[in-house]
């Protein structure tokens, strides 16, 4: 067998081992996500295959497509009323991620979410614009099928956009920072302290949350902390762990829940996501964005001030990047030891 073929054989292996992860973490998530649904049973406030799909083509490209078209088809055959609605409801979700990507890529967006715009960019165009596909299928399929009454379409319409929405907006960053996790090393004892007080903090929130007072808000200041100290990496779980104790409290019906009607409840928990959301990753960006300016400022103050050293010095040899400078010293040598 030949050297091109084995690399063939080698690389279309790899692409059906992502096609298969993928699908299989859909499946998992979409199991995990309809333990928590409040129309029907299959439209949830939280959907988190999504922000897994749409993090699977941003890191591995489309070639992985297959993968969540398998694990939408999988998940909806046992929930869908036939085959052609479980078909339509599948392409519908596997068509709004591709849709979010491809709108990603034609705003180039930076899957580092280091800047303002990649966060709004994945907020309007990844979350909001894109999954207006699969809430328009899903929920036109279901009313055709007789599932839905004309007076509960628009009700499952909004539940199934936001809970699509908030799986970009909630799970993707996640999904986004483990890419390049690393075990940080050298981090003084403080810092470790200051993480772990973090996590010990949100989950007293989230105990507070799920219990009867109504004390939702006390996420925030959690969020900016968590966004201003460690930027997506502390703000993006701390949101996922905030939404999660949210729904939970939601489909109990405690704390702020209680004593309200569907309607009442959705706008409430959608309102507390969204807004849960939108602070961790326009936070984080924004002081990602303005760190970076700050080393910015600080390298071009240092090259300033290294140019002033020189001028002072009677040094007007204009300064190269180093391996222009290399190259000219390597040049200049050899013409002199050459004969």
């Amino acid at each position: 067998m030949s050297v091109e073929r084995r690399d063939r054989l080698r690389r279309g292996g790899l692409a059906v081992l992502e096609i298969c992860v993928v699908a299989g973490l859909y499946f998992g998530s979409a199991k995990l996500g309809l333990l928590q649904q409040l129309v029907r049973s299959q439209i949830t406030p939280l959907w988190p295959p999504t922000g897994i799909a749409l993090a699977s083509l941003l890191l591995r490209g489309p070639r992985v497509w297959p993968g969540i078209a398998i694990g939408a088809f999988l998940v909806n055959i046992t929930l869908g009323p036939t085959a052609l609605a479980v078909l339509a409801i599948a392409s519908g979700n596997t068509l709004a991620p591709i849709c979010s990507y491809a709108l990603l890529r034609r705003a180039d967006f930076h899957v580092e979410l280091d800047r303002l715009r990649d966060a709004l960019a994945l907020i309007f165009l990844g979350a909001f614009a894109g999954m207006l596909v699969s809430s328009t299928i899903g929920s036109g399929t279901l009313r055709l099928a007789g599932v839905l009454g004309p007076d509960d379409f628009w009700p499952a319409w909004s539940v199934w956009w936001t809970g699509d929405a908030m799986g970009v907006l909630v799970v993707a960053p996640v999904l986004l920072v483990l890419r390049s996790a690393r075990l940080p090393r050298d981090v003084p004892p403080p810092r470790w302290a200051e993480a772990l007080l973090l996590v010990a903090a949100t989950a007293g929130v989230g105990l507070l949350e799920t219990s009867r007072a109504p004390l939702l808000f006390l996420g925030f200041p959690l969020l900016i902390w968590a966004a201003f100290r460690f930027q997506l990496a502390g703000a993006a779980p701390c949101a996922l762990a905030l939404s999660t104790f949210a729904i939970i409290s939601a489909t109990r019906g405690s704390g702020p829940f209680a004593g309200h009607d569907l309607l009442a409840n959705m706008i409430t928990l959608q309102a507390f996501n969204t807004s849960t959301a939108l602070t961790a990753l326009l936070l984080s960006a924004a002081v990602a964005e303005r760190n970076q300016t700050q080393l910015e400022i600080a390298r071009a103050c240092g090259q300033l001030a290294g140019m002033a050293a020189r001028i002072a010095t009677g040094d007007h040899r204009p300064t190269l990047p180093d391996g222009q400078g290399r190259g000219r010293k390597e040049e200049h040598g050899a013409r002199h030891a050459s004969p």
